[in-house]
């Protein structure tokens, strides 16, 4: 079993829990606003983090970084999908459809 789906069955479970005891249970309760919030955070730390080890590419710290703040945001993506019960295996099956498809053609198949 994938990681992301181990973490989508802690997340669904989490829908359970108090707010007052669990991070995850607090997000859901301020609804997908505050989640998306918490995912242009994150997202907004991975790219500063890309952005500096495109300058220093072999600093292993700033690679450490970038993989960590990457780690935070596919785990608010992921809180948000399970906010609304929309499971990795969906994801992933969108990406497979697209592999193999040049970026520019399957960009341009969605927009006509």
């Amino acid at each position: 079993m994938h990681i992301l789906d181990k973490l989508y069955g802690v997340l669904m479970a989490r829908k359970q829990a108090d707010p007052e005891n669990s991070y995850v249970a607090s997000l859901y309760a301020k609804g997908s606003a505050k989640i998306s919030e918490k995912i242009r955070e994150e997202a907004e730390e991975t790219i500063v983090e890309g952005l500096r080890l495109e300058k220093s590419a072999t600093d292993p710290e700033i690679r450490k970084a970038l993989v960590n703040e990457s780690a935070d945001l596919l785990f608010h993506l992921t809180v948000l999908l399970a906010h609304h019960n929309i499971e990795p295996q969906d994801v992933f099956a969108v990406l497979e459809e697209r592999f193999g498809i040049s970026g520019h053609d399957e960009k341009a198949s969605r927009t006509q």
